[in-house]
């Protein structure tokens, strides 16, 4: 589904694609987050997305009120408290997208899967 947001002149129809990436651009800005994950079918086992990829760690929704679920599949780095890095990536997100989008973001779910050591 696509998201819709009217003015004086007309419509404008943001793809959900367009809002994960945003999402995940911003994600990545959140202390403590490692990278966007994908859980590879074949073996179960997440995988780190890198660059451009990063929007399928993300999967957004647009229900028929016009509001965003926006679901996140993160990696975090060791030795950080996870309770405080989702705190900061939801409040980031739904700041950002909110701005950026004009809609409301209804609920931010976030699934962690896994931890690494940075360097």
């Amino acid at each position: 589904m696509k998201g819709v947001m009217s003015n004086q002149n007309g419509d404008i129809v943001i793809e959900d694609e367009v809002i994960a990436q945003y999402a995940g651009q911003a994600a990545l800005g959140c202390f403590g987050i490692v990278g966007m994950a994908t859980i590879s079918m074949k073996d179960g086992i997440a995988k780190l997305l890198k660059g451009d990829s990063v929007s399928k760690g993300v999967n957004v929704e647009i229900d028929e009120d016009n509001k965003l679920t926006i679901n996140f599949h993160i990696i975090v780095a060791y030795g950080v408290s996870i309770s405080t890095v989702c705190d900061n990536l939801i409040n980031t997100v739904k700041y950002s997208v909110e701005e950026m989008t004009g809609m409301n973001v209804k609920d931010i779910n976030i699934f962690v899967e896994g931890v690494r050591v940075i360097d």
